[in-house]
């Protein structure tokens, strides 16, 4: 069965739409393929605040090759090229954005049933914009 056509069953896999919403999260920055601190709290269901509140309390868990926050000047040029991006402008912080690592690493912090179902999504996902 082709990844992209998974339907939900009992064991907790994603849909095909939800392949889709993790795709259109996917970022590079620093020639490194990422999702923003605001697209994977929209996509595990949770605030903002909630993610850089587990990488507050976890720092150790979250090197630079997992997580990192942008410049003012990345924050800016992406705001610009990707107005799907949720990145505020209002914000005191600059966004943070995870790597495949990281957010592997949330996923075990933020437990849920619909953190499950995106970490399935991110796992089959994220490989094919890494190569």
């Amino acid at each position: 069965m082709d990844k992209n056509t998974l339907q939900h069953t009992d064991v907790g896999l994603p849909t095909g739409n939800m392949f889709e919403q993790v795709r259109s999260k996917i970022m590079t920055v620093r020639e490194t393929v990422v999702i923003l601190d605001a697209d994977i709290a929209d996509l595990y269901g949770v605030e903002t605040k909630r993610v850089n509140e587990a990488v507050k309390n976890n720092p150790d868990k979250f090197p630079s090759t997992y997580m990192f926050r942008l410049t003012r000047e990345e924050m800016i040029f992406l705001r610009s090229k990707n107005p799907t991006a949720k990145i505020s402008s209002k914000s005191r912080v600059l966004p943070a954005v995870f790597t495949e690592r990281g957010l592997y690493m949330l996923a075990t912090i933020l437990k849920s049933k619909k953190a499950v179902n995106v970490t399935f999504a991110i796992i089959e996902t994220l490989p094919m914009y890494v190569n």
